[in-house]
């Protein structure tokens, strides 16, 4: 049993007087992942940003801030939200594909603005409220991602500005007087720490070029192993590298930047788990597949369908039944009127299904998908089909 995961008396307790989808958060697993983020170290100071795409839920913003994170906002419309929150603006930093729809506001209340292209760094210099610096978000030529809809780098991304039109946004700043102190670099998602270290070694390529830069935002992307076969991101072994890096560059330039890390998924992720009833069991004959309808699908947890993601799950039979020891080969999919609305897709291609073995299940029983606290009610296709949204609740344990 995966130690993230609640036990199976836990769920058949909280799905005994259930009749719809919720997803529970344990506060001992976003506790635990909090203080293990904050006890890391950077030769130069370290800011953890916890990046709120991954689950703005207003509970998990507000137990993150006391655990000491800061955040990273990818919208305006994000960063109001935690000013709404209590958030200080010092303790934001927003980074975004769309120009702010409030900029003079957030600026204002002292959130650190990164500009992510040229037109972007333009309304910023024109902008009422304007601090004299900004931190600039760098496309550095290359990417990396478990597949291509998690790359953020490279020539097939949007995301942030083209290296070689830096040479432009710098001279753009300097003539209004205004400096460029952060650099943001967010290439992807993966877990091989020596990819990290290639990604390190770019940044600090692109600061070598950029005196002003006194902080380095390194982005997130640390991946959680979800299921078996997957790795997990060792961020201790990551910083260390980052380390050892960051002290050579200061060496060789004099230069000591402090650095900035923006985890979401390695947060969260393990944190929920989404608990939904199996209201159908259909076939497709003796050379087909037997199917699990759920009372839930993609208008809750949309990455299957995105990217081919993996689940861990668990049957939970109902009514306190024993688990049954046969097991048989099941395609779990949602309730959404679409062929798309697949939960056991093949691994990273959304285009095929890969059934799993589970003990025999009957309508009435409970699957729960495990590792949803990220990037699963965030992002999900809310209202699709006119359905509701998957109930949310907190528990310690």
């Amino acid at each position: 049993m995966n130690t993230h995961h609640p036990t199976l008396a836990q769920l058949q307790q909280l799905t005994a007087t259930w009749q719809e989808p919720h997803f529970i958060y344990r506060n001992r697993v976003l506790s635990q992942r909090a203080q293990q983020l904050m006890a890391l170290t950077a030769p130069y100071g370290l800011t953890v940003r916890y990046a709120m795409k991954a689950n703005n839920h207003p509970q998990i913003i507000r137990l993150l801030a006391d655990a000491g994170l800061q955040f990273d906002a990818s919208s305006s419309y994000e960063a109001q939200e935690l000013l709404d929150l209590g958030i200080p603006g010092r303790c934001i930093s927003l980074s975004s594909q769309q120009p702010a729809h409030n900029l003079p506001a957030l600026l204002a209340a002292g959130v650190h603005y990164v500009a992510t292209s040229l037109h972007q760094l333009e309304l910023f210099l024109r902008a009422p409220n304007q601090p004299r610096q900004l931190g600039l978000r760098v496309n550095p030529g290359v990417g990396s991602g478990h597949n291509k809809r998690t790359t953020t780098g490279g020539v097939s991304a949007s995301f942030g500005l083209w290296h070689e039109y830096l040479p432009q946004a710098l001279a753009t700043a300097r003539q209004a007087c205004v400096s460029i102190t952060r650099l943001h670099i967010h290439i992807g998602s993966g877990a091989d720490p020596a990819a990290w270290a290639g990604t390190m070694q770019t940044a600090l390529q692109i600061a070598a070029a950029m005196p002003d830069v006194a902080s380095l935002d390194i982005g997130g992307g640390f991946k959680v192993a979800r299921v078996p076969g997957e790795y997990e991101t060792d961020i201790a072994a990551v910083m260390r590298e980052f380390h050892q890096q960051l002290v050579e560059f200061a060496h060789t330039t004099g230069r000591e930047l402090q650095l900035e890390i923006e985890p979401g998924t390695w947060l969260v992720a393990h944190a929920g788990t989404l608990l939904a009833q199996v209201v159908d069991c259909v076939d497709t004959g003796a050379g087909g597949y037997q199917f699990l309808r759920l009372n839930t699908g993609m208008n809750d947890i949309l990455r299957p369908s995105m990217y081919g993601a993996q689940h861990a799950m668990t049957l939970v039979p109902m009514h306190h039944r024993p688990l049954p020891s046969t097991t048989k080969p099941y395609v779990i999919v949602g309730h959404n009127c679409e062929s798309g609305d697949i939960l056991t897709p093949a691994q990273g291609n959304p285009e095929e299904i890969a059934p799993r073995m589970l003990p025999q299940a009957q309508i009435g029983d409970w699957i729960a998908i495990h590792s949803t606290g990220a990037y699963c009610r965030s992002m999900a296709a809310h209202g699709y089909n006119s359905y509701p949204s998957a109930h949310e609740v907190f528990i310690e344990e």
